[in-house]
């Protein structure tokens, strides 16, 4: 009997982590292709982008950004790339949409609702900072909503939707698979749904296993057959939840956008590594991990070759 095939996506760099938490954190165009292209040699299916300035750091979602990364990307690599539609906080929707629009990936990142989304605990964490930006950002977190409404997910669907692009659709809460549920009844996502359940950012669910568990039975219970599962765990909760979600049927998230770590108080020193240390836990579990081309046959993707860059 073949091992069941675990989906692994490497979320690469994106905007919630500044450039002074960790060294490895790539930053530019050159450092987010490599950093790509060694988590997809390291075993990752998909990797799911943002881009920041090169000189200082900061979250960029200007189409001048992605495109050098994306373009070395898709010659040195057959990974299925993912382009947040997420941005930062700090955007707006247009902003935030403009990458996905241009260049039409296989799939887009797509948050499920407005939330708070509180980066400011970092400061107790972290006393200094490289850039004069970096501060204001995460204390603007205690007073910020990270908004996505109604109209803005409607937005982003239709204006996607004659470009075959598919969505990893990010739920925070409970309440997000609803709303996901909402526009199911609609018409404006079509199966199979990729639910990406996030764990651990402060307000959003948490990350005990019965959080997990409940947000795997709730989808279970409005989804069916009709959605493919996969996690991913805030800092120090991103190999357990991963490893809960593997032996529990689902996919998994790593990457420097999640997590700086590797283990208690050691910094990652790379995606790949993080990529490697999941998949040692997928393979001793009994399980395999999927290609890119296994991955673009579980969600049904257009293929690389309908993208436009």
């Amino acid at each position: 009997m073949a091992a069941r095939k675990v989906i692994i996506t490497c979320a690469v760099t994106g905007s919630i982590h500044t450039p002074s938490m960790s060294p490895h954190i790539p930053i530019t165009a050159q450092e987010i292709a490599e950093a790509a292209i060694g988590a997809a040699e390291a075993g990752a299916a998909i990797v799911h982008l943002h881009a920041r300035d090169p000189k200082d750091g900061r979250p960029d979602q200007s189409t001048g950004a992605f495109a050098p990364f994306l373009k070395v990307i898709k010659q040195r690599s057959s990974c299925v790339v993912n382009i947040t539609t997420g941005g930062a906080a700090t955007m707006t929707i247009e902003e935030r949409l403009k990458p996905v629009a241009t260049f039409k990936p296989e799939v887009a990142s797509l948050n499920m609702g407005s939330m708070n989304f509180g980066l400011f605990p970092m400061l107790g964490r972290f006393k200094s900072f490289k850039h004069d930006w970096e501060r204001p950002y995460l204390e603007g977190s205690k007073d910020r909503i990270f908004k996505n409404t109604f109209a803005d997910i409607e937005k982003i669907l239709t204006t996607c939707a004659d470009n075959g692009t598919r969505f990893e659709i990010e739920c925070y809460d409970i309440g997000h698979l609803y709303t996901l549920s909402h526009f199911v009844d609609r018409g404006l996502v079509k199966p199979p749904f990729f639910v990406q359940s996030v764990f651990g950012i402060l307000g959003g669910i948490g990350p005990h296993p019965e959080d997990v568990m409940h947000m795997k039975r709730t989808a279970d219970r409005l989804f069916g057959a009709d959605y493919r599962w996969s996690v991913l765990g805030a800092g120090r909760n991103q190999m357990p939840i991963a490893a809960m979600s593997a032996a529990m049927g689902g996919n998994v998230r790593v990457g420097l956008e999640d997590s700086l770590w590797i283990g208690p108080g050691k910094l990652a020193s790379s995606n790949a590594e993080q990529v490697r240390h999941v998949r040692s836990i997928i393979e001793g579990l009994g399980l395999a991990v999927a290609s890119p081309e296994e991955a673009r046959e579980v969600l049904e993707l257009k293929g690389g070759d309908r993208v436009a860059f």
